[in-house]
């Protein structure tokens, strides 16, 4: 068989493999997986929530993030912020708005116990000083965009029996790297842990986004806190595994004039944030393989096929009829690709007209999953906020829960 054939084939599948993500969104569309502020809510005798911050050195954040926590208008919540370790001004940001609404309570966190990630302990700090019935956890970099998050999120939850619901963000971006590149790392995400098999409870696939999540106290409880897994990464996927492997109902839902969040500002900031995430999310080679695999198949063969078919063809090289057809095979995916992403990109928020993009997105997220397999070798580390931590590897078995 000639590589002309071969790619050509590649190519058709890839197309055949695009054109079914058309029935995936379409599914998620049908299904209501997506949240927000003409939802209804809040509901009648609202159950209190105790929104839980934690906030290491978010100086430039954290007032953004308490104001419009504060303005919404569910009846009855509290906001724990934990200070955990600052260097900068958060501990007195905070403390000056706690002195001007009883709402916001102040938890300082002078030091981080052996064995422990720093917001895992964190969000333990801020759980011992809840009272809420509900525990609702988000991050200090996260912007109320609409009053109505708390009030829709836990009407959603209540109409869905959730034990947890993670709403997920809309990202927030403004320069060109994260435009191209955040929507296609977030993507690979969501091929790994799709909300379709999140939100069946006949799947074990489990996921949770940290920026929002929404839990029963008594689940959280009942699943032992995130002492449970108080020295692991991604935290968020975690918790959501454990939710479901103990039988209890998890919902995950795109959330759309929410909240935004800006994860990252430049490209290298992307780059080793998503490495890190990655590693987190997946820590075994196979699945880091397979999202690697997933990129360059996926996002760039279409290109190399159009480029090469049409080149050779166009020299007359030999068996010029399949190189021909392997560009217009390509071609075809290429289309199909870009058709695919359009809806994407307008399904979670981020800008359509880039979709034209996605191959420089699949090049900045192929760099974070090389990142992420060279934490997998012995002695590297992972370092998040300033403090470093042992990268651990999950075994295979173990992977396959989620």
């Amino acid at each position: 068989m000639t590589a002309g054939v071969i790619l050509t084939s590649l190519s058709c599948l890839v197309c055949l493999l695009w054109a079914a993500r058309h029935l995936v969104i379409n599914g998620h569309q049908r299904r209501q997986m997506a949240l927000g502020p003409d939802y209804s809510g809040p509901p009648a005798n609202a159950p209190a929530i105790s929104v839980i911050v934690a906030a290491k050195d978010e100086a430039q954040n954290i007032e953004p993030c308490l104001r419009s926590l504060l303005k919404q208008d569910y009846p009855d919540f509290e906001i724990i912020v934990c200070n955990d370790r600052s260097l900068d001004d958060t501990a007195a940001i905070i403390q000056r708005i706690a002195g001007e609404d009883a709402r916001v309570q102040l938890v300082n966190i002078e030091t981080l116990p052996a064995g422990w990630y720093g917001k895992n302990h964190a969000l333990v700090k801020g759980f011992e000083a809840a009272r809420g019935e509900w525990i609702c956890t988000t991050d200090a970099d996260c912007r109320q965009l609409s009053t109505r998050t708390l009030s829709v999120a836990m009407q959603y939850a209540m109409d869905s029996g959730a034990d947890l619901l993670s709403v997920l963000p809309v990202m927030e971006t403004h320069s060109f790297a994260e435009e191209i590149i955040q929507p296609v790392c977030g993507g690979v995400m969501m091929v790994w842990f799709d909300p379709g098999r999140v939100n069946d409870p006949r799947k074990s696939t489990a996921y949770a986004n940290g920026a929002f999540m929404l839990m029963r106290r008594s689940s959280y409880e009942a699943i032992g806190t995130h002492e449970a897994i108080k020295g692991i990464l991604m935290e968020d996927l975690h918790i959501a595994r454990r939710i479901k492997q103990a039988g209890m109902n998890l919902k995950v839902v795109q959330g759309i004039g929410l909240y935004t969040v800006r994860m990252y500002t430049s490209l290298k900031e992307i780059v080793r944030g998503w490495s890190r995430i990655y590693f987190g999310s997946f820590r075994t080679p196979g699945r880091l393989a397979g999202s690697l695999a997933l990129l360059v198949v996926m996002g760039l063969l279409p290109y190399a096929a159009v480029g090469v078919g049409f080149a050779l063809a166009a020299t007359g090289a030999r068996a010029v009829g399949w190189w021909m057809a392997c560009g217009l095979a390509g071609l075809a995916a290429a289309a199909m690709q870009l058709g695919i992403i359009f809806r994407f990109y307008k399904l979670i928020g981020a800008r359509k007209s880039l979709a034209w993009t996605y191959p420089l997105g699949c090049i900045g997220a192929i760099a974070a999953v090389l990142m992420a397999i060279g934490k997998l070798l012995p002695g590297a580390k992972v370092t998040w906020r300033g403090t470093s931590y042992e990268a651990q590897r999950e075994s295979s078995a173990s992977a396959k829960t989620s």
